[in-house]
């Protein structure tokens, strides 16, 4: 399995071209396609999404949270503030499901290499 973050699903779906893009064409083709539960939330809300998009991103696999997830998401974004990173919420959250299961995450979003320098997140 691999993970796929908001933007480089959004950037897929509007045809736009990029390493990314590429990783998640070949997740799709080979089924090994996921998401973090915080990616089917942003998907979802976006009024400017397609229907095929929405259809196709609510039969993903979603990872599960798991049992102290909360915590360890907001220890891993403490440890990153206190260095003076960059870390938002969501992407706290992104980065701990993908932690938690073991699983790389595709995404052009360069502020999840912070969780990958320090926290053990994976990047695609």
């Amino acid at each position: 399995m691999i993970a796929a973050d908001t933007c480089s699903l959004s950037a897929y779906f509007k045809g736009e071209q990029g390493r990314d893009v590429d990783a998640i064409a070949m997740a799709f083709a080979a089924t090994t396609i996921c998401i973090p539960p915080v990616v089917l939330t942003e998907m979802l809300s976006d009024p400017a999404s397609q229907v095929a998009m929405l259809e196709t991103v609510a039969d993903f696999a979603v990872l599960e949270v798991l049992d102290g997830y909360w915590h360890r998401a907001g220890e891993n974004r403490r440890l990153l503030k206190a260095k003076g990173l960059r870390c938002k919420i969501a992407d706290s959250l992104v980065a701990q499901s993908c932690i938690d299961h073991n699983v790389a995450l595709i995404t052009r979003d360069e502020d999840f290499r912070h969780f990958a320098a320090h926290c053990g997140l994976k990047l695609a």
